[in-house]
């Protein structure tokens, strides 16, 4: 049993997930976001440091799984986008962590069988993984979209199940 916690790093927002991954089932244990209010970017990536530190320390997970940085047109938003996210990757190492890195498109094909899927369906399959009923947050339902798929990479014991049982040509989902 493995528990994850998934980080969407953003310069704005940082969503964060956590799962709990058994080898035949995910079990939901929180998510939330951070809402990066202060006015300096300094003063924002010591706010994703400290706030995903309380959240580690509440939910104590074992294994951090983070998406990585699109690179888009504008290279300066990728610079902060990349500072929140090292931020985010140094709040879980300081526990002694091992931080796996995610990109959108694995992440997307993992929960939706196509890395082109749009952001309610990985919204949907979120919750249809996870059992919820009530809606997420954008940013929160991509950070646990990245636990869950850190659950399903073999990387974690659902994910072994799963490859064992593939191995054996008996995986049925």
């Amino acid at each position: 049993m493995s528990i994850i916690i998934g980080i969407d790093p953003g310069s704005r927002v940082t969503g964060w997930g956590i799962v709990k991954s058994y080898p035949e089932r995910l079990e939901h244990l929180g998510h939330g976001c951070i809402r990066l209010e202060q006015p300096g970017h300094p003063e924002r990536l010591w706010e994703i440091f400290s706030n995903l530190r309380r959240v580690v320390e509440e939910y104590e997970p074992n294994q951090a799984a983070v998406e990585e940085v699109f690179m888009g047109r504008n290279a300066a938003s990728a610079l902060k986008l990349g500072q929140a996210r090292g931020s985010a990757m140094v709040a879980c190492r300081f526990n002694g962590m091992p931080v796996v890195e995610y990109s959108a498109r694995k992440v997307k094909q993992a929960l939706a069988g196509n890395g082109a899927a749009g952001k309610e369906q990985v919204q949907h399959m979120v919750k249809v993984l996870l059992q919820l009923d009530d809606d997420i947050a954008e940013d929160a339902a991509d950070a646990l979209a990245v636990a869950i798929c850190h659950a399903h990479s073999g990387r974690s014991p659902l994910g072994e199940a799963i490859a064992r049982s593939w191995s054996r040509g008996r995986y049925r989902p």
